[in-house]
């Protein structure tokens, strides 16, 4: 376990007890003790975003997320990430990061980028329809292997310490398939680290951080449930619980 990923209560949580069940992340109840850990990793965040060269104010919000987890020795602590990408490449070594290494497979998806970069430049320069209709399908063709290839390397464990891909977890989800960006939302990230090292997850909720410039729904510093079209799947699988969070009257994202 890395110890830059683990943030200890500035705050005195002696009074709190926590519910010894995590809270669902689809409803809008948050628990006292994740209310302190985002106020403590909010404060983080605004120090840190002094150092990076986007500007959450004027530019593009995103969301992050919190878990709080309980160690062997009783004792409270938390994780906070972000969902996504981090902006700008920014990097900060205390978030938990993605679950996908890019080094898998001699970076693939950096070479598989590259020539779909490079067949849309292809495209841009050809004047003949018939070759860019062929380059068109090569680059769709292309995209889904792709694509596919990389949900088969989004591994993912369960309570019972039990591993799934992506494409196995969606296969009987309604759309049979994982959307775009799967696996990279704030609550995955965050449970799969605590289940790896043993940590038990005790409260878990996200926040948008930022402007909503391209989402007027978001609201800075606002509390927001996981969202149902990526996580839910997921969700379900790692934490082994269908019937908690099967609610379809929660708020969705």
């Amino acid at each position: 376990m890395d110890k830059q990923f683990i943030f200890n209560f500035k705050s005195d949580i002696s009074r709190i007890t926590p519910s010894p069940k995590l809270n669902n992340p689809f409803g809008s109840s948050i628990p006292e003790i994740a209310k302190i850990a985002v106020k403590e990793f909010q404060e983080f965040i605004t120090t840190q975003s002094e150092k990076w060269a986007h500007d959450f104010k004027t530019q593009k919000g995103k969301m992050f997320g919190v878990l709080v987890v309980q160690l062997e020795d009783d004792t409270y602590c938390y994780l906070g990430t972000y969902s996504g990408k981090m902006p700008d490449n920014q990097i900060c070594d205390n978030f938990i990061p993605s679950i996908f290494d890019t080094s898998i497979g001699d970076y693939f998806i950096n070479r598989g980028m590259s020539e779909l970069t490079k067949l849309g430049g292809q495209i841009k320069k050809s004047s003949i329809p018939s070759e860019i209709n062929l380059l068109k399908e090569k680059r769709k063709q292309k995209s889904i292997a792709l694509q596919k290839r990389l949900f088969k390397n989004y591994h993912f464990l369960n309570l019972s310490g039990k591993m799934k891909n992506l494409l196995d977890i969606f296969e009987h989800s309604s759309n049979g398939y994982p959307p775009s960006a799967a696996g990279e939302c704030a609550a995955p990230k965050l449970l799969q680290y605590a289940i790896k090292h043993q940590l038990k997850p005790i409260a878990l909720t996200e926040f948008w951080w930022g402007s909503s410039i391209k989402n007027k729904d978001m609201k800075h510093r606002e509390y927001y449930p996981a969202c149902k079209d990526r996580c839910r799947p997921i969700l379900e699988y790692m934490l082994e619980d269908t019937e908690l969070y099967n609610s379809r009257s929660q708020t969705t994202r």
